[in-house]
């Protein structure tokens, strides 16, 4: 008999998915159940990881599209199939519009590679190195319309060693997302 108390998610990925991997390695503890994993990239790994496991995919190509509201409009038809109660980026690398971020709103959760609210946007471990910051980290947080400054669930930091360049601790923050993604997911159901 199926476990009525699983909540619903959509995963949408654009890559390897690294992170994607960790949330279902963690899904059983975290009561959740991934209904489907979307990429808008058609040779993402994330989607073989996903088939491994048994999760439905789907790719929509943003490069099909006129415009990011007519993708962002196609994204959201096929969300709305599944009726998720969260929506996880998880590598997801496009910027959606408005309309989508309201149609889903305090629903999408995105995992950043920075201690909010510093770094926002890209390059932030060379531009955490280069400000001199003793820690670097990743935030797990909401997804609003202004580009990562959704309110922060969880965060979890690194040191940056002297010997330390953006490859190194690009990969020692990925070894905590792994770890904080699953937790915050579970922290924001349970609410």
């Amino acid at each position: 008999m199926a476990n009525k108390s699983l909540s619903s998610v959509v995963i949408l990925i654009s890559g390897s998915g690294s992170n994607l991997q960790s949330i279902i390695n963690n899904a059983d503890n975290i009561g959740i159940k991934i209904d489907c994993v979307i990429s808008n990239k058609i040779d993402a790994f994330g989607l073989e990881r996903a088939k491994n496991a048994g999760i439905a995919t789907k790719v929509i190509d943003h490069t099909q599209f006129a415009t990011r509201e007519d993708f962002d409009q196609n994204l959201t038809q096929h969300i709305n199939t599944f009726n998720p109660e969260l929506i996880i980026l998880a590598g997801f690398m496009r910027i959606l519009s408005a309309k989508f971020i309201d149609a889903f709103a305090g629903k999408i959760l995105n995992i950043h590679p920075a201690l909010l609210p510093k770094f926002k946007g890209l390059n932030t471990h060379q531009r955490a190195i280069d400000a001199r910051e003793k820690f670097a980290g990743a935030s797990v947080h909401f997804v609003t319309n202004k580009l990562d400054s959704g309110e922060v669930i969880l965060q979890k930091s690194v040191a940056i060693e002297a010997n330390d360049d953006a490859l190194k601790l690009a990969k020692k923050v990925l070894e905590q997302e792994h770890i904080l993604y699953p937790k915050a997911i579970q922290k924001v159901l349970q609410r």
